[in-house]
């Protein structure tokens, strides 16, 4: 008996040692080169080996049948080899790098990102409110970024040879249509937004996502914050007025609202403006905005309102009349937006949500009434699916809605109606798409339709990035981009075409160790701008869209914030080369707005021992075009170069309590925008002129700044 069981044993074991097979094989990567370090086993089982030097791997198994080999290394994406075992023998494995969403490549190409949570930041939302000059505007903040241009008398953004209305914004995906306070001729304007309640900026200069249109320059996207940190109150009490800012938090629940009264009178009694304007009325306005947050487990929603409330009665030099020209303005302005976000099983999320904004505006211009009022509207529903950490998919579409009437009442009472009413539907398909991580690139197809032109239009979008090093990278980006022209022009005439322009860029990026270099070639071409045959457009001029131009330079920007300790600063320098023929325009020529040289230098310096931040900013631009009558030509002139040099100083009294002191054009230097001439000569032949300045050419700001929350570190150094 004992021997009949050795027998089974010895019968069995030979049995096992027949059974067994050997797997083997060589992992390399794309180049051919041996992967050391490579787990190869077999799904299910412990059988397996890891890869030698050079890539060489070989084990046993008793497995039979169809089995799944499995290879996997850090960095490169699994691989499987499904078959019959015994086939698994001198394979040769060939894995494919992983896309690292931290080190990979970049689609950075016209846009800068200002954010904590970028890679590709440039800018932080601290930079945005802490430049001087700024005086917590983000507009004049990214004023000092390439591709911009300082129109001292307007305010908003002008970009790459672009009109200011060729920029878009956008909050949380959604279009405000109104995003700057409403002003007097030759006086700038600020943005309407709080930059506290956005945790950051994306300002692109060209070729950016066919999920947006209607810009044919540009779009600055605002992300409101998803979940704030803690509790607190703001207070402020500034030259201009005063602020009142809290948020509340109700377990994954939040509530921030900002309000601010603003009023001149005190400051022009002080300082009084001496150029060209009389105050009647300075300018006052009370405003307030707010967020409210629900974060559910997978899900996200947001409701964004604001209301702005402004007046103003000024009396404004005018070369044509003996007397000051008067202008007054009551502006009211209220803007809802609501988002919602659902994240799904299987890498799918569904972005839905509207916004809405309602605008009057009264005005008098000396006897004459003019009264407009406007409501828009956005909806918007947006997929996207991650099909893999290589591609993913997005694809929505949209409807804008816009209603405007404007009446216009003369000294003698007799009235005129214009307006339009205007439906656009958009619909969009983008796919990002990673080959490695050094080669990336994002196709994107847009269509509109427009109720009121009765136009369809198709534009393709394509962006291409590659990243031949750790630090740097290069990108290139194609798009057409449509836009419907201005209110001024489709209140008259509904029977014109939408302006186009179309954009091509070359970018090359390095960030490393707290530096940053950035540059960027770009071209810009105009088509069907939109062109009138009087000095204004008016309800009896002939349209068309017989006008063209373009725009190409170059933008390079330098950051540093490590060699220095302490000290934080960027350069901005940008070429422009542009000429269109649009509006009156009796040629092509280059417009008054777009100077060739801009140089913009900010620095930011912290002093432990005075426990201050001090801020200097230095802007330069070469100067500006103007039309003569007096000489031949048409926009052959310019003006003397831009200059501004500010200042700023933030002090903190303790951890929680600031005072902050800043002041624009430090050294009073006369900025001249440009020239009114006379409608007719004088007796000697010559057309006078008058200079175009801003109404003071210094500003100067004081604030105390108080926050009030449970961790008693929290300030408002931030907001400054």
């Amino acid at each position: 008996m004992k021997f009949i069981i050795n027998l089974f044993t010895i019968l069995f074991c030979t049995g096992a040692v027949f059974a067994q097979q050997t797997i083997s094989g060589k992992v390399t990567d794309a180049k051919k080169n041996p992967i050391e370090g490579a787990n190869i086993y077999l799904e299910g089982t412990y059988d397996g080996a890891s890869s030698d030097a050079n890539g060489n791997f070989s084990f046993e198994t008793t497995e039979e049948g169809l089995q799944t080999l499995v290879i996997s290394m850090l960095s490169y994406e699994p691989h499987y080899e499904a078959g019959d075992v015994s086939f698994f023998k001198e394979i040769n494995i060939t894995l494919v790098e992983s896309v690292n969403s931290l080190s990979g490549v970049t689609l950075t190409a016209g846009t800068f990102e200002a954010g904590d949570n970028s890679k590709v930041s440039v800018l932080k939302p601290l930079d945005i409110v802490t430049t001087a000059g700024a005086a917590g505007d983000f507009v004049a903040a990214l004023q000092t970024l390439p591709g911009t241009t300082t129109v001292n008398e307007d305010g908003r953004l002008f970009v790459r040879g672009g009109t200011a209305n060729e920029t878009q914004v956008f909050i949380d995906g959604l279009r405000v249509f109104q995003p700057f306070n409403a002003t007097a001729s030759n006086t700038p304007t600020r943005g309407r937004f709080s930059p506290f309640l956005f945790k950051g900026i994306s300002f692109s200069t060209g070729g950016y996502s066919a999920e947006y249109g209607q810009a044919l320059s540009s779009v600055l996207l605002l992300n409101t914050t998803d979940v704030p940190l803690q509790e607190k109150t703001d207070i402020s009490i500034m030259s201009v007025g005063g602020g009142l800012g809290h948020t509340e938090i109700w377990g994954d629940q939040s509530l921030s609202i900002n309000t601010s009264y603003v009023n001149l009178a005190p400051y022009e009694a002080l300082i009084p403006s001496t150029q060209g304007v009389n105050w009647k009325s300075p300018y006052e306005s009370i405003a307030g905005e707010g967020v409210f947050r629900s974060k559910g487990e997978k899900s996200m929603f947001k409701l964004y309102t604001g209301f702005n409330h402004a007046n103003l009665d000024i009396e404004q030099e005018d070369i044509n009349f003996d007397d000051f020209v008067r202008f007054s303005l009551k502006n009211n302005n209220l803007y809802f937006n609501a988002s919602y976000k659902y994240y799904f099983k299987n890498d799918w999320s569904l972005t839905s949500g509207a916004s809405i904004a309602w605008d009057t505006n009264d005005i008098g211009i000396e006897a004459d009434r003019v009264d407009s009022k406007e409501t828009s509207s956005h909806i918007k529903f947006k997929a996207r699916k991650n099909f893999s950490n290589r591609y993913d998919l997005s694809f929505g579409a949209e409807y804008f809605n816009t209603n405007y009437n404007e009446t216009y009442t003369d000294l003698n009472n007799d009235s005129f109606f214009s307006g339009y009413n205007d439906g656009l539907w958009a619909a969009f398909a983008e796919s990002d798409i990673f080959l490695s991580n050094k080669f990336a690139m994002k196709l994107g197809l847009r269509a509109t339709q427009s109720s009121l032109l009765d136009e369809f239009n198709l534009s393709p979008r394509i962006s291409l990035a590659y990243k031949p090093g750790k630090d740097g990278q290069f990108s290139l980006a194609y798009g057409d981009f449509y836009q419907r022209p201005l209110t001024e022009v489709v209140k008259f005439d509904q029977n014109v075409q939408m302006e186009k322009a179309t954009h091509y860029i070359l970018n090359y990026q390095y960030i490393k160790n707290g530096k940053t270099f950035r540059t960027e070639l770009y071209y810009k071409d105009y088509d069907q701008l939109v062109k009138f045959d009087t000095n204004l457009p008016q309800f009896n001029s002939n349209y068309s869209n017989t006008g063209n131009g373009y725009a190409q330079g170059v933008d390079v920007f330098w950051r540093d914030s490590k060699s220095i300790e302490n000290l934080d600063y960027w350069a901005s320098y940008s070429y422009l080369d542009t000429e269109r023929d649009y509006r009156n325009f009796p040629e092509r020529a280059t417009p008054n707005f777009a100077p060739k040289h801009n140089f913009s230098l900010v620095t930011k310096y912290w002093v432990d021992k005075l426990r201050s931040q001090v801020g200097l900013s230095y802007s330069y631009g070469s100067g500006r075009p103007y039309n003569n009558p007096n000489t031949p030509g048409f926009l052959q002139e310019k003006t003397r170069s831009y200059n501004n040099l500010s200042f700023n100083w933030a002090y903190l009294i303790d951890q929680q309590k600031i005072l902050y002191f800043s002041v624009s054009n430090l050294l009073g230097i006369n900025n001249i925008s440009n020239y009114q001439y006379a409608d007719t000569p004088n007796m000697d032949g010559v057309y006078n002129r008058r200079a175009i300045t801003p109404p003071a050419d210094s500003f100067f700001f004081v604030g105390f700044f108080w926050t009030i929350s449970k961790d008693h570190k929290s300030n408002q150094l931030d907001n400054l």
